[in-house]
């Protein structure tokens, strides 16, 4: 019983040790006005906001190094579509906030603090939403960074407040979390825009799947397929305690997969501004998605997992 009692001590002592060790093994790097978030010595994802309307993740790599995300506009690379220049990669914004357009780039969501924990394995971003020099709101998003030996992820926690102002939250389509997949993972060809070839498919919490998904309601949405030639997949998913849970999608066949919860009029057929969310002047709204990147196959079993897992988060 002394050797089992040891033995158990031993393998406890072991696995804290290697919580605490993956937790000091994301790190982030300052370069210029960018933040470089490794994993394990290895990049994972590189937040950019200086020259930008607004914050973007390029590139996000699954294991393997696999890029998972399209270069184009912020790097140009061969076999990519050159449309919607303002998809870049991943990102977070709205195209009607007061009637200012953060979606299309018209307005601005200027990132004035930028602060690092690598303790809790997050970056802070403190922001201003401006249009045409009028500050609309402010928001702070935490971005937090986990991983394991086949998966890499990342949660947004964004929680904006409206200023002096009531702010409203528009009833459109072109929102909201947002990324821009590989052109591998699109679900039809553009031959016309340098993609003759595609491979990805989507499937979603409720099981529909690739087209269909488009402003249906689910918990999550999954593209999958192989990029490069290697097999990965690509998971957006909607926390619980987040409003209109679960959300509709802005999930197009050409690699756009956005979260939104305001654009219930295009998704679902209800009167036009039926999705608007109005904030007193003060008030604020929390909202929390993660986005998981994974090599090899998954099932659905794993896929239930990993939301589970995301859902439990406070």
């Amino acid at each position: 019983m002394r050797w089992l009692s040891s033995t158990l001590t031993i393998l406890v002592v072991g696995l804290m040790a290697a919580v605490c060790l993956e937790a000091q093994q994301v790190t982030f790097h300052r370069v210029g006005g960018r933040i470089e978030v490794q994993l394990a010595d290895q990049p994972f994802t590189t937040i950019q906001s200086d020259g930008f309307t607004k914050p973007v993740l390029y590139p996000v790599l699954a294991p393997g190094q696999v890029p998972m995300t399209r270069g184009w506009p912020l790097e140009e690379r061969p076999g990519e579509p050159h449309d919607h220049p303002h998809h870049k990669s991943v990102w977070f914004a709205h195209g009607n906030v007061n009637g200012a357009d953060f979606w299309y780039d018209k307005a601005q969501i200027q990132v004035v603090r930028v602060a690092v924990d690598e303790g809790r394995s997050e970056c802070v971003l403190e922001s201003r939403w401006l249009n045409g020099g009028e500050e609309l709101a402010t928001d702070r998003s935490v971005l937090r960074f986990g991983f394991d030996e086949r998966k890499r992820w990342l949660d947004w926690d964004l929680t904006v407040k409206a200023g002096a102002k009531p702010v409203t939250f528009g009833d459109t389509k072109e929102g909201t979390f947002a990324v821009r997949t590989h052109p591998d993972l699109q679900l039809t060809p553009n031959p016309k825009d340098n993609v003759p070839e595609v491979f990805g498919k989507a499937i979603n919490s409720e099981g529909e799947r690739d087209k269909a998904i488009w402003g249906k309601r689910s918990r999550w949405v999954y593209y999958f397929g192989p990029v490069d030639g290697k097999q990965v997949g690509l998971m957006l998913m909607d926390h619980p305690g987040n409003l209109r849970h679960p959300t509709t999608w802005h999930a197009r066949d050409y690699g756009l997969v956005a979260a939104n919860p305001f654009g219930l009029h295009d998704f679902l057929g209800e009167p036009a501004g039926s999705g608007n969310l109005t904030l007193q002047p003060g008030e604020s709204l929390r909202l929390v998605y993660r986005l998981l990147v994974h090599a090899g196959e998954s099932t659905d079993e794993q896929r239930r997992d990993w939301y589970e897992e995301f859902a439990a988060r406070k």
